[in-house]
């Protein structure tokens, strides 16, 4: 799946437009393409919406707050968004009501067993099925957590630090004393970006990361 280029210049952030269905499905188009840690993973799924069903469109349903876009403001409509960050400010109870709202119809859309083992997909829906669990030690200092992905022709450019940053405020404003992520081992640049940024590794292969937001 190809994407124009966008200048640079013109990128700017604002919320995203949760209730408008062409652009939750152009964020849903950037999940993919942007899946196979920061490639492109439109080659690899047999199931196109399956990684947004995951790591995407429940933050936009139960936390648009905290949905932030870069887009082309030359460019009309959702076409122009080139990336995006969510979240949210209390994992645990997120947790909860994926657990009441979400993942239900998600099993039944995708079976586990329908999936073979080592497959791309096979892993996106054993977390629909068995959802990570981070270690309520880690909860108290960091409850917040966020996904953030960007196009290729938006990286490179201090976007993905300034689309962070407005998060960070809006976690802040929600009472969150900290944030963590969860990162491919084998996304090393992505480690050492967020490394940069101050995020801390809460374990020792560095999958998890925290920042405190108190101190920022």
């Amino acid at each position: 799946m190809t994407d124009p280029a966008h200048p640079t210049a013109r990128l700017t952030i604002r919320p995203a437009r949760t209730h408008d269905p062409a652009e939750v499905e152009r964020l849903y188009e950037i999940c993919l393409c942007t899946g196979a840690d920061g490639a492109d993973a439109s080659g690899l799924t047999a199931e196109p919406r399956l990684l947004g069903d995951v790591y995407l469109g429940a933050y936009l349903r139960f936390a648009p707050e905290l949905a932030f876009v870069l887009a082309d403001a030359s460019v009309e409509g959702p076409a122009g968004v080139v990336g995006y960050v969510v979240g949210t400010a209390d994992t645990a109870a997120f947790a909860e009501q994926l657990e009441r709202q979400w993942w239900p119809s998600l099993r039944e859309r995708y079976p586990l067993a329908a999936f073979s083992a080592g497959t791309f997909d096979a892993g996106p829906v054993r977390a629909i099925h068995r959802p990570h669990a981070v270690d309520p030690a880690h909860l108290e200092r960091y409850p917040a957590h966020l996904h953030v992905d960007l196009l290729p022709a938006a990286q490179g450019g201090g976007y993905g630090r300034r689309l962070l940053a407005t998060l960070f405020d809006a976690l802040r404003a929600a009472g969150a004393p900290g944030v963590h992520l969860g990162v491919s081992l084998q996304n090393t640049a992505a480690i050492g970006f967020y490394e940069h940024l101050g995020f801390r590794r809460l374990t020792a292969d560095g999958g998890l990361l925290g920042l405190d937001l108190s101190t920022r």
